[in-house]
């Protein structure tokens, strides 16, 4: 069944890279199945949802999850979740076409940069309990030295609350799930370590993801059943068989591979909403 592999394909780039393989769902949906953008969306965020979710619960006793900073983030991402659907119910289908593309854009771009500037971080599921990998200097949020949990301020919590906004927005206005917004944002304003932040992020995109799409359902956005049900199942084996791989074959080429196929993906997805103007 169609709707399955593309399911397995999904978690698969979301299990390897551990944040941005979402995105692969929407474009998927829309070419492979021929669905609009309106229906592609709520079943992408089903299956990002279930994918995170089933993420997080592997890594809980692997790495650090740092779960305030992620409920955080949920919680100020379903109060911008009702904005960004509103605002595709307002935007033409072509122009919410053309701004997907440019997500797609950006995170392909973000995904080659860092294998080509930190190969070692390509791998990003491969964690252990000691949090390791090579921690980025964090000016906004720190950490306790003994503990390693966030050191909670003002400024800290604004940050984390910004992100978590932004994420929130970008799911309910194209269904995606936001770990390409939420990784670099935390390595940036954080000192935690690559492994970490992914793994926070996941908790995040799951809590994220499932409100939003259960936002979108009570909006009146269609969710076809048929096709979302076997593709959330797809999504959470992909999943599964990308944690086991990870460490074997997630590397420089690896993610490169992913960002030329997002590239791809943007460029017919600029076409189809050319197409459409």
């Amino acid at each position: 069944m169609m709707s399955v592999a593309i399911g397995v394909v999904v978690g698969l780039a979301l299990g390897l890279t551990g944040a941005g393989g979402s995105v692969f769902a929407v474009p998927l949906l829309m070419f492979a199945l021929g669905l609009p953008l309106s229906e592609a969306a709520p079943i992408a965020l089903l299956a990002v949802a279930a994918a995170a979710a089933f993420g997080t619960l592997v890594a809980w006793d692997v790495t650090h999850i740092r779960y305030r900073a992620a409920l955080l983030m949920a919680a100020t991402g379903l109060i911008a979740a009702p904005l960004g659907v509103i605002a595709a119910a307002h935007l033409a289908t072509a122009l919410l076409t053309a701004m997907f593309a440019a997500v797609l854009v950006t995170v392909a771009l973000r995904l080659l940069a860092q294998s080509l500037r930190r190969p070692e971080e390509t791998t990003v599921v491969r964690a252990t309990v000691s949090g390791e990998g090579s921690p980025s200097t964090g000016p906004i949020c720190g950490l306790h030295a003994s503990s390693g949990r966030l050191l909670w301020n003002g400024p800290c919590a604004a940050t984390l609350s910004g992100i978590g906004a932004v994420t929130g927005f970008l799911s309910g206005l194209l269904g995606v799930g936001g770990g390409f917004v939420i990784v670099p944002s935390l390595r940036a304003s954080t000192p935690l370590s690559m492994h970490s932040a992914v793994a926070t992020s996941l908790m995040a995109i799951a809590l994220t993801s499932a409100s939003t799409a259960m936002l979108t359902l009570a909006m009146g956005r269609p969710l076809p059943w048929a096709i979302a049900a076997p593709f959330v199942g797809g999504s959470l084996v992909g999943m599964l068989c990308g944690r086991r791989l990870a460490g074997r074959v997630a590397g420089p080429m690896l993610q490169q591979g992913f960002a030329v196929l997002m590239l791809f993906a943007a460029a017919a997805l600029l076409i189809k909403s050319l197409g459409k103007t």
